[in-house]
């Protein structure tokens, strides 16, 4: 069984995605996601995304302390086959994340003009 291959870790404004490549198969593959943070010092399942289909894993509930690495690693089950895991660099939400900007909603009130600044989506 071919392991996942490109996998990419984005996050943006807290929402962290671990995306992969998978090759077309006849039989559908299933996936599972393990993270590690340093300071746990080994890897434990990311109970919501075991066995996906999906070539993607929402990490975002996953990263607490934005300070921390983390590793990554995915594997592929097709059937009663697995794959070995391919594992990504290390990831550091706030040094790979990014944050996007403000929305910005601007009001005229007679003289006054008003700016509201909201978080990003």
């Amino acid at each position: 069984v071919p392991s996942p291959m490109q996998t990419v870790v984005t996050s943006e404004n807290f929402k962290t995605v671990l995306h992969w490549q998978y090759p077309h198969m006849s039989e559908t593959p299933h996936f599972i996601v393990e993270i590690k943070p340093y300071t746990l010092g080994y890897y434990k399942i990311v109970s919501t995304c075991v066995n996906i289909s999906a070539h993607f894993c929402d990490l975002s509930r996953e990263i607490s302390d934005p300070f921390t690495s983390h590793w990554l690693r995915v594997k592929a089950v097709v059937g009663s086959q697995q794959s070995e895991y391919v594992e990504t660099n290390e990831f550091i939400l706030q040094k790979h994340g990014k944050i996007g900007p403000p929305k910005l909603n601007l009001s005229r009130h007679g003289d006054e003009i008003t700016v509201d600044i909201y978080h990003p989506p």
